[in-house]
């Protein structure tokens, strides 16, 4: 691969996003209250669930290159915010800043490398399915 070294720090910048994630959704959980808590927080902890486990998918790329993952973690910033609307659309966010990482990485693999181009599109499927079920929550329930 040509660009191997770019390839890699974008796969590492994908890692610190989705480490990020385990500690955002992680927060989230503890700060929902209210009549529809326990549903709620039981998704936060699959979310956070899932960003750990695509994680170590992100590393093992990274590891498989020659290259060495990262130890840091993604942007987090502590709104102070904790409205279940404010959560989501703090998670909307997040969600948007990883689909533009793995969009890149497609970008830079594309015609390079058959399994990190599978790799990207389909976290980007999963991502972008994410975001709709976010973007729903956020939607108020049509009148009528």
């Amino acid at each position: 691969m040509n660009n191997q070294t770019e390839v890699i720090a974008c796969l590492n910048e994908i890692l610190e996003c989705e480490l990020a994630g385990v500690v955002r959704y992680t927060h989230y959980s503890l700060m929902v209250f209210g009549h529809n808590r326990i549903p709620i927080v039981k998704w936060l902890r699959e979310q956070a669930m899932e960003s750990l486990a695509h994680a170590g998918i992100a590393g093992e790329h990274i590891t498989t290159l020659g290259g060495h993952p990262s130890l840091k973690i993604g942007k987090l910033t502590e709104t102070h915010k904790h409205s279940l609307s404010d959560i989501l659309s703090e998670s909307l966010e997040h969600e948007n800043v990883q689909v533009k990482n793995l969009r890149h990485l497609l970008k830079l693999v594309e015609r390079e490398s058959i399994y990190l181009e599978e790799y990207a599109r389909a976290m980007i499927c999963e991502e972008e399915l994410h975001i709709s079920e976010v973007e729903k929550m956020l939607r108020s329930q049509p009148k009528g």
